[in-house]
């Protein structure tokens, strides 16, 4: 065996990134690394490379003992990654970054002459006829990509570890990148492959290991296991165990028939493929698939985070241009987004300016929210959402997960959005407040604001949504309503190949 791990554990105040993990990677092999948000792969990978310490396990590189303390020591013993954003330096050539530290000289000055013979045949086995003298910026991520593996196996040239690294890249380019990693698995390197794309880790890989919540889940032949159980071990929710934590309502007289917006073809290269969406008022749609599936990118198209490259938006009164957050916020647009420390709240102001942030923006700050009128928004939202704070002047970096998680859809309320995104918008909270924000959605809809919810919880989003859109690949691939809204649906869904889907039809 190339590479193991043994019992691997490390702690963050308290937690557990990793509880007892065991990993083998043998030569000549490509392995997958699974798991959502939070699962521990990052955690491993960065334990394994000697950016983090471990609390304890051991690791074994061709059966001796290693400890990495630095990336570069992990380098040196043969361990070399890959990250989906190049960590290369694109003001230089791509013969400087090749032997970056490695250059040979003559009387003391760099031997130019030398350091591009030897880019070239560092290149040579990866099918890339480029000029090693232009700056690397210059060319295609794809081919960055390859430079950078170049550079980590002529560095490591054991274990390479490929974190997400076909994220911004087309089909074409993904098929380059591939036959450059089956030619090192021939050649005995031992690669561990972390990816969201499930069509290309069927594609590319021999085993596959499953995390989740810190835990390894299991490890199996990527050829022999079904899809949807792996759907299953990677979300832990077995589909004949399934149970809703609520009862979905009834649309009738409350979903308008006449669409209250119209999204047409909209689409951003390498982002997400062109899609169209019907949004109606009183409207929950309900937005399904793995992290990295594409689910957050649809959301950040709709509100401007990320300018669509093709594709219209249109109301009642036509067509209406959304090319930046403040355009959709004019639009009666509201966004709470998944991780709201760093992109929801501003820690250090207080509840009462949190709250009144978005309808400031939508007024422009031409015409400022007196405090009185602030203070009154915020003891009125205070109330109503049942918000855990000694006082509205309290900064909310101080409260709770799930009460900083009111605050931020307050200040969306405050503004009286007609379309609100939520964005995970129980992720992190206790069971108490999960309950209050669901019940929210129910009563806001109720009263005409359409929603688009974005959970991992299939529960969460069968219980509140009238139709469920499943993306996969950064592609919409399916819309389920009524009772075609069952967890055995969406993973279904989630889980069906692209090869699948072109069989069927």
């Amino acid at each position: 065996m190339l590479l193991t791990i043994k019992n691997l554990t490390k702690t963050f105040v308290g937690m557990k990134a990793l509880d007892d993990v065991s990993f083998e990677l043998e030569a000549g092999e490509v392995h997958a690394l699974l798991g959502e948000n939070g699962a521990g792969k990052s955690t491993l990978i960065k334990c394994l490379t000697g950016a983090y310490s471990r609390d304890s396990g051991v690791i074994t590189l061709n059966g001796e003992t290693i400890s990495p303390r630095s990336t570069l020591e992990a380098q040196d013993l043969g361990i070399g990654t890959v990250y989906q954003e190049v960590n290369l330096l694109p003001n230089l050539t791509v013969a400087q970054n090749l032997v970056f530290g490695r250059e040979k000289r003559r009387f003391g000055i760099i031997d130019g002459g030398a350091m591009r013979r030897d880019a070239e045949a560092m290149l040579e086995g990866y099918g890339l006829d480029i000029d090693v003298n232009r700056d690397l910026g210059s060319y295609s991520v794809a081919v960055q990509q390859i430079v950078a593996i170049a550079r980590a196996v002529a560095l490591s040239g054991k274990v390479l570890i490929l974190d997400e690294p076909t994220a911004s890249l087309d089909t074409r380019e993904v098929e380059m990148l591939f036959d450059v990693v089956r030619q090192l698995r021939d050649k005995g390197l031992g690669i561990i492959f972390v990816s969201h794309f499930l069509d290309q880790v069927f594609e590319l890989t021999d085993r596959l290991t499953v995390l989740r919540n810190g835990c390894k889940i299991t490890t199996e032949k990527t050829a022999e296991l079904d899809r949807v159980r792996l759907i299953s071990h990677m979300l832990g929710r077995e589909l004949d165990e399934a149970e809703e934590i609520g009862v979905r309502r009834d649309t009738k007289g409350r979903v308008s028939e006449k669409p209250l917006l119209s999204f047409k073809g909209v689409g951003r290269r390498n982002f997400v493929e062109p899609f169209d969406l019907e949004v109606h008022q009183g409207e929950v749609i309900g937005l399904a698939g793995l992290l990295g599936s594409g689910r957050t990118e649809t959301a950040e198209l709709i509100f401007g985070v990320r300018t669509a490259q093709s594709g219209t938006v249109s109301d009642d009164n036509g067509k209406i241009s959304i090319g930046s957050p403040r355009d959709a916020i004019a639009a009666g647009f509201g966004f709470a987004p998944e991780d709201r420390k760093t992109d929801g709240i501003i820690a250090d102001l207080s509840v009462r300016e949190n709250i009144a942030l978005a309808l400031q923006a939508r007024r422009g700050w031409a015409r400022p929210i007196s405090r009185g009128e602030q203070a009154r928004l915020a003891a009125d939202y205070i109330e109503k959402l049942d918000i855990r704070t000694s006082s509205a002047e309290k900064p909310v970096g101080e409260l709770s997960g799930g009460n900083q998680q009111k605050v931020v859809l307050a200040r969306w309320l405050a503004m009286n959005p007609r379309f609100l995104i939520l964005d995970e918008p129980t992720r992190g909270i206790d069971v108490g407040a999960h309950a209050e924000i669901l019940h929210l959605i129910h009563q806001i809809t109720a009263e005409g604001m359409s929603i688009l919810i974005i959970s991992s919880e299939l529960d969460e989003l069968i219980a509140v949504s009238d139709r469920v859109i499943v993306v996969r690949d950064r592609r919409h691939v399916a819309e389920l309503t009524g009772a075609e809204i069952a967890t055995e649906n969406i993973v279904k869904a989630i889980a069906t190949s692209a090869a699948e889907k072109r069989e069927a039809v």
